[in-house]
């Protein structure tokens, strides 16, 4: 066993003993040592990873657990495997614990009798990093489930965090009781896979599955663990958890769930596919295909309409994920390294700008204690170097050249090109729309900029004033770290799109996610086949860097119509409003009255999904 395998079950140990000694001894730390303590921790997770990343170079690193191999093709070990794909997501969760953990230093600065002891917050986020890393890791069905529910129930509890408040409590409830409906169709859907093939491990269960024809068992298998993934992931009809949580989550615990949590949803989605069911036992690949464009092109729909029309900032930008997430899944549902590979590029950008974006709405609560857009207008004139983010992370959300965000949109539109060219105007459209959201609201806040807005509308709408503040003392001086965290979060999504050479790793990588027979050869130790999927291009384009700027520029004319739209006279203004108000009440009013906040309502929705993926896939079967 290499250095590099023998130390791969640290990445999920390591986290979990120190989540365990800051809630048991870490108590009777003080906060400023409970916060060193978890700052020193996860700087040492995220050094192993990023090591690991790099010692993983073009093959995958495969360790079973207490030396607990195969014999005769048959294991009842657990098995980690760690490609690129999965080490990456792995690193930037740490990566991204390690700035909510420096976000939160000077951010919870209430007195440690009021929430527990100083230890609780740093010590759930290492739980809540454990079952990511574990997630991103594991090659066996029943341990991602596993390390599923250890993340959910981590991510129910920091939602929750002011639980003695009635608002976070309902939007932990809504997400839990989601969630684990979620959590029994990925059981039921592993124990229809255990009961025909007798198998756990990815690698495993695919090559039993494909020794017989595809039937109704895997399709329903499939769904099942399809939906699962899905509720993580936010997709359309599954994502109605997603805004209620980010409302009421404190800020650093949003950094964490729009910027990794959701990614890993379909993470997960497509390494079950690619691994276990893509195979001739498995979904036929035109059925996964059109399935997951569709739900894709839906979810970026939904998420840029409704982001548009938010006025609360928290919900703005959960509803800025979901639509750029609609955008990830249509590229990764392509098929095609070249989709995988601008799907992990443009999610590995967003998440710097969307951590970035939440630490920056942390800031407005902090200083005044309300998300309201129209209520914190011109409030913000002071915070200049908020103000600055701000707006230089909504030009990152546009895929302004050079972000990151740019670079894997730009990837991703090229390869949609040959395989769906009806989805081009999706990717030029829903990040123009997000970004103007957020560009408009920035400039409200943080200038002043265009007529006053509307204190009050006709129909019901979630204004965000009221907000309880997370802080002890609302009007204090910014902490310099509140602005540092975002600051470095910016450069990191900059950087994705400027280092030299990382585009072209992050393909490799992409081209072995898409070789199942090359990872089923690594996990069961057998001859890696020396030929794979060819590696795509995924650099920048001419093509790429115009549709980026076409899309900067279209947020800004969205955002400046928005902001001085409504002070123009003339019939030609009039009747752009009059038509804008007709959307809005056909479109937009249905869409607002299905998230009604209610759990039932979103549990119906999730088994409508279900029922729709099953009989999907039992007639492609």
């Amino acid at each position: 066993m290499t250095h590099a395998a023998a130390l791969l079950p640290l990445t999920v140990a390591w986290p979990l003993l120190g989540a365990v000694l800051l809630a048991g001894p870490g108590r009777w730390l003080p906060r400023l040592g409970a916060d060193a303590l978890a700052s020193a921790w996860a700087t040492a997770q995220l050094a192993l990873l990023a090591w690991l990343w790099s010692a993983a170079g073009d093959g995958r690193i495969i360790s079973w657990v207490a030396a607990w191999t195969p014999v005769d093709g048959h294991s009842v070990g657990i098995v980690l495997a760690a490609d690129r794909i999965g080490g990456g997501l792995a690193l930037l969760a740490a990566a991204l614990v390690l700035a909510a953990l420096g976000y939160s230093w000077h951010y919870f600065d209430e007195p440690e009798s009021e929430r527990g002891h100083g230890g609780a917050f740093p010590a759930l986020l290492l739980l809540f990093e454990a079952g990511m890393c574990g997630f991103a890791l594991t090659g066996d069905l029943f341990d991602a489930f596993v390390f599923f529910e250890l993340m959910g129930v981590a991510a129910y509890a920091l939602t929750a965090y002011r639980v003695e408040e009635p608002r976070p409590l309902q939007g932990a409830l809504a997400f839990a009781l989601t969630g684990s409906v979620a959590g029994y169709c990925a059981l039921l859907g592993i124990g229809l896979l255990y009961s025909r093939t007798g198998e756990l491990a990815f690698a495993r269960i695919g090559e039993v599955l494909d020794r017989e024809p595809a039937g109704p068992v895997s399709a329903a298998a499939f769904a099942l663990i399809a939906t699962a993934m899905l509720v993580k992931a936010a997709a359309v009809p599954f994502h109605f958890w997603l805004p209620d949580a980010h409302a009421e989550a404190p800020s650093p615990v949003c950094m964490l769930l729009s910027g990794v949590m959701v990614e890993l949803g379909l993470y997960g989605l497509l390494r079950v596919y690619w691994t276990v069911f893509s195979g001739p036992g498995g979904i036929p690949a035109e059925a996964f295909r059109t399935t997951f464009l569709v739900v894709g092109a839906l979810t970026a729909l939904t998420g840029g309409v409704l982001c548009w029309q938010q006025r609360h900032l928290k919900r703005l930008l959960a509803h800025s994920t979901v639509g750029h997430m609609g955008l990830f899944l249509c590229a990764a549902a392509l098929l095609t390294p070249a989709g995988t590979a601008g799907a992990a590029l443009y999610a590995l950008g967003h998440a710097g700008a969307k951590a970035a974006l939440f630490a920056l709405v942390g800031v407005l609560l902090d200083r005044f204690g309300s998300v309201d857009e129209h209520g914190l207008y011109g409030r913000g004139r002071d915070l200049v170097a908020a103000g600055a983010l701000t707006v230089t992370g909504a030009l990152a959300l546009a895929g302004l050249p050079p972000f990151g965000t740019g670079l894997g949109k730009s990837v991703a539109e090229h390869a949609t090109v040959h395989e769906a060219p009806w989805l081009l105007p999706v990717f030029l459209l829903v990040p123009a729309v997000t970004a103007g959201a957020v560009l408009r609201a920035a400039l409200r806040v943080f200038a002043g900029a265009g007529t006053t807005p509307r204190q009050r509308h006709a129909g019901p709408e979630t204004t965000g004033s009221g907000e309880e503040p997370e802080v002890r003392d609302p009007s204090r001086r910014v902490p310099r770290v509140m602005l540092v965290v975002p600051a470095l979060l910016l450069g990191a999504s900059l950087a994705v799109g400027l280092l030299p050479g990382l585009a072209h790793r992050i393909a490799e990588a992409a081209a072995r996610f898409c070789d199942p027979a090359g990872y089923a050869a690594a996990v069961t130790g057998r001859t890696v086949p020396a030929a794979g999927p060819r590696v795509p291009e995924a650099g920048w384009t001419a093509t790429g860097v115009l549709l980026g700027l076409a899309g900067t520029l279209l947020a800004v004319a969205m955002a400046a119509a928005a902001l001085w739209g409504p002070a123009l006279k003339g019939p030609a203004a009039v009747a752009a409003r009059t038509a804008a108000d007709r959307l809005t009440v056909l479109a937009v009013v249905p869409l607002r009255r299905l998230h009604s906040g209610h759990v039932g309502d979103y549990v119906a929705w999730l088994a409508a999904g279900l029922a729709a993926l099953m009989v999907v896939f039992a007639l492609c079967t």
